[in-house]
């Protein structure tokens, strides 16, 4: 295998019931443990934007990994979007609503100088709550959104819809 999507369809996991009755949870550590394949799935998600970003952005938790791997593999750095208090010094933040609740992510005001190109990694798109926080949050910065690329994208959720007209590439659907 050297492509991304047939390592995706041989190693992700599907788990039923996960984590509630009636949701087929896509286990995507499988993929990540295999180095070959994370290798191609890094190199499939910046494919599309080539020459198009500086910088690859990561969200907590998932989007880490895949987003390390990516910027590596590609040259470029890395960008950490993380959960409200987990960054020291100065912070911009951007809150999203929850199916109960809210939460905030943050990044560093100071980390990339304006007009940076940020390409958005991650590994799901769902609803599209975190990622739209991130790619806001990303502008509010006053970097250039490049781009966002997912893994994973769920259908019949809404996620592609709350983020238009950004760009979204996804490697799977499901």
């Amino acid at each position: 295998m050297t492509d991304a999507t047939s390592y995706l369809d041989a190693l992700t996991r599907v788990i039923p019931d996960f984590p509630e009755p009636g949701i087929r949870f896509r286990d995507l550590t499988p993929v990540f443990a295999d180095g070959a394949a994370l290798a191609a799935v890094a190199d499939a998600l910046v494919a599309p934007f080539e020459g198009r970003f500086d910088v690859i952005a990561g969200v907590e938790a998932r989007g880490f990994a895949l987003a390390a791997a990516a910027a590596a593999r590609s040259g470029h750095g890395l960008l950490l979007v993380r959960k409200k208090g987990k960054l020291p010094g100065e912070t911009l933040s951007e809150s999203y609503a929850l199916e109960y609740g809210e939460a905030t992510l943050e990044v560093h005001t100071d980390q990339l100088p304006a007009g940076t190109r940020v390409l958005l990694v991650d590994d799901v798109l769902a609803t599209g709550g975190t990622l739209g926080a991130s790619q806001r949050l990303i502008e509010r910065a006053g970097w250039v959104l490049a781009g966002t690329a997912v893994v994973l994208e769920l259908d019949g959720l809404g996620g592609r819809e709350k983020l238009a007209p950004r760009e979204v590439v996804a490697l799977q659907r499901a």
